[in-house]
């Protein structure tokens, strides 16, 4: 302190610092503290995620003045009268002064961005959100209020697993837990987790993975047993970034990684799932597809083969950019890989919330390679399985946009079951209770595009083709030369007038002259005015009765029937 001449103290520039400022866990940098609250608690040097209270998490969430607490029943206290260098009892009793809280949850039904939750939040102080009896009814109690109320349930994850103390108490309340999970599945309401740092253990494998979207704060970590139980057991030094969020995302174990700024944008668009869209939704859209072959242009198959390979052509994410949708990309397969050559999410078509799902290419030989030249392997066609599925639970409809040589062929994608990946897309697709509209936008290759492509629609860009194996392959093999790829095109019908004749597309959507490269905006209105069109005619339909007709139509494909009308 320095004196001043009215014998009053003044306090130094130096102390005031050391008040004002403080230093980031992460990379030591001194951050000052106002504009550290004003972020949230996150470094702007490195990022760093800081821990926040159940109450801060809330007051991030929630719009103001909305939440209602959500009040658990009472739980058994000490059942086993634990004492370990400290009574159990006198932990709890820590805990709740410290905390204010009861348990490390508190639940509450408010809203979040004008969109109705119940949210429960885990708060890291408590016991290091250890899960026991307590927190077990939290949860369940939560869950039951979102059935209640018809709502999302939004879980926000802090913990360090069990709670040792209360025994199998806190063992079962997986199990527990995990039930009211699947309840919420049974209702068709969406579930969504936001991983933070630490998950571990019990809380990782149950509630906290169960949710139909599973998002992380950067740099969050994840998993059943933590790194130090790891390398003990195994006696190995783990992977820097182990267990980390990017590192889960890139095993296709989590939706995404989202910074905290950016998580109410991201919750309001997977929220707006269940707002039901404008009863005229797509009256003033004009259909433009052509369901006369008379009407479509003459060309040679080997110039279609050309142009719908053109590298100019938009991809689906292209497509998502220029329909101006907000679109929440779901990844992984949750069994420890994320395919690039698909991609997939929930989309907001106009006001009509949809499960998009197509292949991607690229534009250059840098994306062709990084996403395997849109030639899915077993984890995308997983992929593809876990996002109809869901579309199925919270009845949107699902479109799919394909674009693929075939899927992908090779040592490990045989050996992870690459038949058995694409068999199950095309029965579960097929059995879908919810509109389905597929367009192949450029190559339809093989069994690699049909598995995207059982629909109640099925459409085709005017230079696409949609084959049962590649001109080049054909050719190899009866023509037995390479070089007669352009006569085992035409031979093959791979054309838009072709396939319309035989009834194999039940429409063809134009593309502008001289191919979709040429204008790729306009390539993607026309597509998505087509789907729109499709969609508006059949998202009223009975789910039991779009899956009966969907399969009749399949039914008499190749034989002398009349073909089904739609």
């Amino acid at each position: 302190m320095k004196p001043v001449p009215n014998g009053t103290t003044k306090t130094t520039k130096t102390t005031m610092d050391l008040t004002d400022w403080l230093s980031c866990a992460g990379c030591g940098m001194l951050v000052y503290r106002k504009r550290f609250d004003r972020l949230s608690m996150v470094c702007p040097d490195c990022g760093r995620h800081g821990q926040l209270t159940a109450e801060q998490r809330l007051e991030q969430l929630l719009d103001a003045d909305s939440g209602t607490p959500v009040e658990p029943a009472p739980s058994v206290h000490d059942p086993l009268r634990f004492e370990d260098l400290v009574s159990y009892a006198d932990r709890l009793d820590k805990a709740r002064s410290r905390t204010g809280m009861d348990c490390a949850i508190r639940a509450v039904r408010g809203t979040v961005r004008g969109r109705g939750a119940v949210v429960a939040v885990m708060d890291f102080r408590f016991l290091g959100g250890s899960m026991g009896a307590a927190e077990g009814e939290a949860i369940v109690t939560a869950a039951e209020e979102a059935l209640k109320h018809r709502l999302p349930l939004l879980i926000v994850t802090a913990s360090g697993g069990a709670r040792m103390q209360e025994g199998a108490f806190s063992l079962l309340q997986m199990a527990r837990t995990s039930n009211a999970m699947a309840a919420l599945d049974e209702a068709g309401l969406l579930t969504i987790t936001l991983v933070t740092d630490p998950t571990y253990g019990g809380v990782a494998a149950s509630y906290a993975t169960l949710s139909d979207v599973i998002l992380a704060e950067p740099g969050a970590r994840m998993g059943f047993a933590g790194p130090r139980v790891i390398e003990q057991t195994i006696r190995q030094q783990l992977p820097e970034g182990f267990q980390t969020a990017e590192f889960l995302l890139g095993q296709g174990l989590l939706d995404g990684v989202v910074p905290r700024g950016e998580l109410p944008q991201v919750l309001q668009s997977l929220l707006a799932v269940g707002t039901p869209p404008d009863p005229g939704w797509g009256a003033a859209v004009t259909d433009p597809v052509i369901r006369d072959p008379e009407l479509l242009p003459g060309r040679s198959a080997d110039q279609v083969v050309g142009l719908a390979r053109d590298l100019g052509r938009p991809t689906t994410l292209d497509h998502v950019v220029a329909w101006g949708s907000e679109f929440v990309e779901l990844r992984g397969d949750r069994a420890g890989t994320d395919c690039p050559a698909v991609v997939g999410g929930l989309a907001d078509l106009d006001g009509l919330p949809v499960m998009l799902i197509g292949h991607q290419k690229g534009h250059t030989t840098q994306e062709l390679v990084r996403r395997d030249f849109g030639m899915p392997s077993p984890a995308g066609y997983r992929k593809v399985v876990r996002l109809m599925r869901l579309a199925a639970k919270l009845r949107v409809p699902v479109v799919t946009l394909i674009d693929t040589p075939g899927a992908h062929p090779g040592l490990e994608a045989e050996r992870h079951g690459q038949a058995h990946a694409i068999a199950e897309c095309l029965r579960v697709m097929g059995s879908l209770d919810v509109p389905v509209v597929s367009v192949i936008t450029g190559e339809g290759g093989s069994g690699g595009a049909l598995a995207l492509a059982v629909a109640d629609r099925l459409l085709l860009c005017e230079n696409a083709i949609f084959s049962v194996i590649s001109p080049e392959g054909c050719a190899a093999i009866l023509w037995r030369s390479s070089e007669a790829a352009s006569a085992a095109a035409s031979a093959l019908g791979v054309d838009a007038a072709t396939l319309l004749s035989h009834g194999i597309v039940d429409g063809v959507v134009p593309e502008p002259v001289g191919g979709a490269h040429q204008d790729p905006v306009v390539a993607s209105e026309l597509v998505r005015d087509a789907v729109v069109c499709a969609l508006r005619e059949l998202r009223e339909q009975d789910g039991a009765a779009l899956r009966e007709a969907r399969r009749r139509r399949l039914r008499w494909f190749g034989t002398y029937r009349e073909k089904v009308a739609i």
